[in-house]
Formats: C-alpha cells, structure tokens, sequence
C-alpha cells in the first residue's frame, strides 16, 4: 500500500472514529456541548473533503457528513470551512512564502494543506483563538489524521506563518 493510501485510509479511519464519538454526543442532544477541538476537527474534515471534489458549497459538503453519518456539523465548524475556501488564495500565499526553499504547495499532503488552512484561518479570521493554541491543535490534528513526521512539518511551517503575520 502506498503512503497516499495510507494516510487516506487513516484520515477515513480516524473520521470514522470521530463521527461515531459525535454521534454518541448528539444522542445526548449536547450540539453545544461539543468541544472547541471537536469543532476544529469537523472544519478540518470538511476543509480535506473539499479538496477532493468539484463541489465548492459547504453546506452541501456538510449536509452530506449529516446524512451519511448522522453527525451534526457545529456552525463553528461551518463557518471555517467557509472561510478557508474564500480566503484560500490569501492562506496558501502564506503557506507557499513559509515553505523551506524547494518545496512548492503540491508537494505538501493533503492533510496537512487542510490542517495548516484551518490554523491560519484562525490566526487570521478568529480573534478569540490565540495563535498558539490553533499551532497545537492543528499539530494534535496532523498526529491524528496524517504519518508522523507531517506534525512536525506542520508545527514548523505554521510557526513561520504565525512569525510572519505578527512582523
């Protein structure tokens, strides 16, 4: 199997695991009750998701989650994907600028693209998050979802970016 299959198989895995964990919380009627990294993880799948289709809606991406897992997808969540995919050009100038000399964005996997897009769209977009914790939780993704040396990758290019926007 090759390392695309298997970071592919890890991320469906892993989401599998994800959507049933929420799935025992929605149970509970707890929609609000969802941690703020279980919302982090929810913008993440759709921002992976949206990498692999032509589909461009959100909404439709999430209602999609909704009716194949039975998983409810926070606004939180929602609302970053949204905001990745409208400010993806700006987001990956500043991934594409961090990156060590020769590498280029399509070299990079694509869980690790949709980790680092999560983060900065947070250190840009959402006041309330410090930057240091959208590093962490996008570095506690990366271990989750990808093979082990892609947490480094990503705590070292977002630690760039966050050094960077703060200039």
């Amino acid at each position: 199997m090759s390392d695309i299959e298997n970071v592919a198989e890890n991320v469906l895995e892993n989401a599998t695991d994800s959507v049933a964990d929420n799935t025992a919380e929605n149970d509970n009627n707890n929609y609000n009750m969802i941690s703020r990294y279980k919302k982090r993880e929810q913008a993440f799948i759709l921002s992976f998701e949206s990498l692999f289709t032509d589909c461009v809606d959100v909404d439709e991406l999430a209602d999609n989650a909704v009716d194949g897992n039975d998983e409810h997808m926070s606004d939180y969540a929602i609302m970053c994907a949204k905001g990745i995919l409208e400010n993806s050009q700006q987001i990956d100038e500043l991934i594409s600028a961090n990156l060590k000399k020769g590498w280029k964005l399509n070299r990079i996997s694509k869980v690790s693209l949709a980790v680092m897009r999560l983060a900065i769209f947070e250190m840009l977009f959402v006041e309330d998050v410090p930057v240091s914790v959208s590093i962490n939780e996008a570095v506690e993704i990366a271990k989750k979802y990808s093979v082990p040396d892609d947490s480094s990758f990503v705590n070292g290019v977002l630690g760039a970016v966050a050094k960077s926007i703060n200039e």
